[in-house]
């Protein structure tokens, strides 16, 4: 069996992605759906002066401005897709939390299939309410910011309204066909397309600052060399696990008496994934965002806003708090000791040490919250790492740093285990059916 295995993983290699006819029909869908996302980002909205939109957004540092990173440009050319799949993302974690308060979403989470499906319906429904407000909110904001707009007025917020919010939907219903009929999870994979289609132009802006000699060559050096060492970094504490020993005892069936087994309950060191950074660089870029909106702000929010900016100290410590908080409050949300130690005990299974039941989830949570201590701390680490440059060298590194460094890096983990787990499928199907012929042949 091991030498059967060995075998097995020598030949995952180009050769047997190019035998798996349905896994190279994944790719190509893939492929072909994320260039049609692409294409999406620059068609423009109607209506809209692009050298006026270009001046505003240039001048502005809020929350448009990072989640143009997560949407590939297109919030910056204000395309068909400037919302992006945001509006989904964010529905989905509303009704995940809702999930743990309402009872009868937590009765519809234990149903099953039939369950997901319906909870998957409410995510789908409360995604177009907050894109008809988030798009209403856009096309208020372009019409009073100047001369953006041609010919502003409600013909124009109607417009920009309904087309934004048709280009999420159809981005979600992308994000699922990708999900089904293609590899990896659609949604993560629109994410990391749009923040690895800008990465290029970056790269050339920082080498263009080195040239004209706003940043020192040795600082440039530096800055790809610690782009490498966060990745690193970000691949080895997603790998990270804590690998809690589970025994099950002997049990009889009938005459035969099963020996008893041993797995592990795997918990990993950071379980709350991209989530606390961005809704705590949403709930802190919010005033300078409604500045940028506004011709005449008032006093008390263009001071929270200048205290608020980007590299300020305060800045900094707030975002750090709340992606601490955050961690461990979605951390709570998506893993249930509770739940866990019940289906042990349902299986039979138990810690060594540890009683089944209420002990067993008392450990679980015990050692579950002091790895997540450490989950806090590395995302706190690598998303101030932009922070630290925006403050010393003045000038913007979504993409080379933080929450785009791991967002690329855990979609492309993902997506690679995916493909290696068809290929292994692919590999086994081979196997199996030598076998059968040797066995016809004999």
């Amino acid at each position: 069996m091991a030498s059967a295995a060995e075998q097995l993983a020598a030949n995952l290699n180009f050769g047997a992605l190019a035998k798996a006819e349905d896994l190279k029909k994944r790719l190509w869908f893939t492929l072909g759906a994320l260039l049609v996302y692409r294409l999406g980002t620059y068609i423009p909205l109607p209506g809209i002066d692009p050298e006026a939109l270009r001046q505003i957004f240039n001048a502005n540092q809020g929350v448009l401005a990072m989640f143009n990173v997560f949407a590939g440009g297109a919030v910056g050319r204000m395309a068909i897709f400037a919302l992006n799949i945001m509006p989904y993302i964010s529905a989905s974690i509303i009704i995940q939390l809702l999930t743990a308060v309402v009872p009868e979403l937590e009765k519809l989470k234990k149903e099953g299939e039939q369950g997901r499906k319906q909870i998957n319906q409410y995510t789908r429904y409360l995604t177009v309410v907050l894109a008809l407000f988030q798009s209403w909110g856009i096309a208020v904001g372009l019409q009073s910011s100047g001369s953006v707009v041609a010919s502003p007025g409600l013909f124009f917020i109607m417009s920009t309204v309904i087309t934004l919010t048709g280009g999420t939907m159809f981005m979600m219903w992308l994000g699922e066909q990708i999900t089904q009929r293609g590899i990896g999870n659609g949604i993560s994979l629109i994410i990391f397309a749009g923040i690895v289609a800008e990465l290029p132009s970056v790269l050339a802006q920082a080498f263009e600052l080195g040239r004209q000699g706003v940043i020192s060559t040795p600082l440039l050096l530096s800055l790809l060399i610690l782009v490498g060492i966060t990745i690193a970094v970000i691949v080895f504490c997603e790998r990270a696990q804590r690998r809690l020993l589970i025994q099950y005892p002997k049990r009889q069936q009938g005459n035969k008496v099963f020996e008893g087994n041993s797995s592990h309950l795997p918990l990993k060191l950071n379980t709350a994934g991209v989530i606390p950074p961005i809704f705590a660089s949403s709930l802190l870029l919010l005033p300078t965002t409604a500045l940028s909106f506004q011709s005449n702000p008032p006093e008390w929010l263009r001071l929270t806003a200048q205290l608020l900016g980007h590299g300020q100290p305060l800045f900094m410590a707030l975002y750090a708090l709340l992606i601490i908080f955050f961690c461990f409050f979605y951390t709570a949300i998506v893993f249930n000791p509770t739940e866990t130690a019940d289906n042990l005990r349902k299986y039979g299974g138990f810690i060594p040490g540890i009683r089944p039941g209420e002990k067993t989830a008392q450990y679980i949570d015990y050692v579950l919250t002091r790895i997540t201590v450490i989950g806090a701390f590395y995302i706190t680490l690598v998303c101030l790492l932009p922070e630290m440059l925006i403050g010393q060298l003045g000038q913007s590194f979504y993409l080379l740093g933080g929450t785009s460094l791991l967002i690329v890096v855990t979609v492309t983990m993902d997506t690679v285990a995916q493909v290696q787990g068809y290929l292994l499928a692919h590999q086994y199907e081979g196997l199996v059916k030598k076998s059968q012929l040797r066995g016809k042949r004999r």
